[in-house]
């Protein structure tokens, strides 16, 4: 088997660096890891050069980049965005759609089965995220009216039937049949997220004990304390922090949640519940001025300025446009996250909530070979998938 060996290196363990550190690579899996040298006289050799040596990102929530959505339906999309992402450090992805017609989920569905086998030089699929339609219209955000509706039984159990990559499922669980909803997504072994809700505690309680265990980008499109009458409320955002046992995820661009927001949410509910998202739309990658939330056929028409998107009238937010380089440098630099910390957020705790947790998400022997390099910046300059390297920085050769 083709052997690769990765030295001076500080690889990135979930609680420590070891400085001048070796891996050792045989047949796309990681056969060893060591602070010490490790004798493979037949190995391809590449020198990190002291940059970090770190997992493979893993972003479980992402619609786009490159100019491409996932909801256009056509392999060319996918295998984009795949490859956009894997520049800035994402080797696994969880590809999401929007709430929207029955044709184009049908279709998007059908294309990731088509395409996750041929998927090179991008970013691995591990699985499709639904997000919608089952939502609170108070909460929609940038989500399209037209197509939000209660959990139909007829039509998830159908798609459930039909299509084994749905992995995971964003939804309000304060919706009538909702709460069924979830129960059958847990007999799956689908997880059920809640998202665009306007649920109080007594209702994210209950639907926590029912399988609605993940919290879809905590503070966007979700209750806070809320008042009914005279009485307040906890919301959704303070459930999420109450249940300790409930994992969370956050878009770390700095401009969704600004830093006080990110350091409380990794004060209260740490680095090992806390996944970072990019929630990276199709503007991800490019330049700023108009773009299409969802299909670029029928989807939302947004404006990308400011580093975000953002509704035509700028009254929403309308999806991220950050790359997952960019979440961990945001946790370093803008909540005094440390590092260790930081890449857990978007390595083994990703792995856990998906839970691919038994090939992905850290640095040790019979893990994928999905390995980052990268500077005390976060600038990538090496991305390898599977012991192959799919991205190098301009004028960097890793192993080329």
């Amino acid at each position: 088997m083709r052997q690769i060996k990765i030295f001076n290196g500080r690889l990135i363990t979930p609680y420590r660096v070891l400085h001048k550190g070796t891996i050792l690579i045989t047949g796309g899996k990681i056969s060893a890891v060591s602070e010490q040298d490790i004798e493979a006289p037949e190995a391809v050799l590449i020198d990190a050069e002291d940059k970090y040596v770190a997992p493979g990102f893993i972003d479980i929530h992402v619609h786009g980049g490159g100019g491409h959505d996932f909801m256009d339906g056509t392999s060319a999309a996918f295998l984009a965005i795949a490859k956009l992402h894997a520049r800035y450090g994402t080797t696994s992805m969880t590809p999401t759609t929007l709430s929207c017609e029955k044709a184009d989920l049908w279709q998007t569905l059908q294309t990731y089965e088509e395409v996750s086998l041929q998927n090179y030089p991008g970013a691995g699929f591990i699985g499709m995220h639904l997000e919608g339609p089952y939502f609170a219209m108070n909460q929609r955000g940038a989500q399209d009216p037209r197509y939000i509706r209660p959990p139909d039984p007829g039509e998830y159990r159908e798609l459930l039937s039909r299509f084994k990559s749905i992995k995971r499922w964003s939804a309000a669980p304060e919706l009538e049949g909702a709460l069924d909803f979830a129960e059958y997504l847990r007999s799956k072994g689908v997880m059920a997220a809640l998202a665009h809700t306007d649920a109080v505690y007594e209702e994210v309680l209950e639907g926590f004990e029912r399988g609605y265990t993940h919290a879809t980008h905590l503070y966007s499109g979700m209750s806070g304390v809320t008042r009914r009458g005279a009485k307040r409320y906890a919301g959704v955002v303070e459930s999420a922090f109450l249940i300790e046992n409930m994992t969370v995820e956050i878009i770390a661009d700095g401009i969704h949640l600004p830093p006080p927001l990110l350091k409380l949410v990794y004060k209260i509910k740490g680095a090992d519940r806390t996944a970072l998202i990019t929630d990276a739309m199709r503007g991800a990658g490019m330049p700023p001025g108009e773009s299409i939330l969802g299909n670029k056929h029928s989807g939302l028409k947004v404006i990308i300025e400011d580093g975000v998107a953002k509704l035509p009238d700028r009254s929403a937010f309308a999806g991220s446009v950050a790359t997952a380089d960019r979440l961990v440098r945001n946790m370093i630099q803008l909540a005094d996250v440390p590092l260790c910390d930081a890449v857990r957020m978007i390595t083994s705790t990703p792995a856990t909530i998906m839970g691919v947790s038994d090939r992905k998400g850290a640095l040790a022997p019979g893990k994928d070979a999905d390995i980052v390099l990268f500077d005390d910046q976060i600038n990538i300059h090496c991305t390898m998938i599977g012991g192959e390297v799919v991205y190098t920085k301009e004028g960097g050769s890793y192993g080329q």
